[in-house]
């Protein structure tokens, strides 16, 4: 495989999908923020269906938030392999400044993917505290029912 596609394969392809998620990531949780804000918790009269209501798409942005590290250190390797074969090729005329910039590209990646699952993760968490906070509305609600029954 040429150079030049390893060099793009990490640029355009991990950095892209790097982008992709966390495009994704922020764009469900704005729809999941508006979403908690119109709910109505008396339309619901079971647990379980509010919480598939209330959980919609943060299995996505969990995922996200675990698999971009991932995806930056693939974009890692594949720089570093990009790395040593430019070592390789040119055995006795190496070129330090090249090779840096190879190793900066090499951290690029792994940093692009630290950058998505940080604030992921962060998402992540700040929404489920909302679920629970939700949940516990509508067990209060269902409480107050019940006691307004008696």
């Amino acid at each position: 495989m040429p150079i030049d596609q390893i060099k793009n394969i990490v640029d355009y392809g991990i950095i892209g999908l790097l982008i992709f998620m966390s495009i994704l990531t922020f764009a469900f949780a704005i729809e999941r923020l508006l979403y908690y804000r119109s709910i109505r918790l008396s339309k619901y009269r079971h647990r379980l269906a509010l919480e598939i209501d209330l959980t919609r798409r943060l299995g996505t942005i969990a995922s996200i938030g675990t698999n971009a590290p991932y995806i930056g250190l693939l974009g890692t390797v594949l720089a570093i392999i990009l790395t040593f074969y430019i070592i390789g090729d040119k055995q006795a005329d190496i070129d330090t400044g090249e090779i840096m910039k190879h190793l900066a590209l090499a951290l690029k990646a792994t940093a692009a993917g630290l950058v998505v699952a940080i604030p992921a993760t962060v998402i992540y968490n700040a929404l489920i505290g909302k679920v629970d906070v939700l949940i516990a509305k509508w067990e209060i609600l269902q409480d107050e029912k019940a006691d307004n029954r008696r």
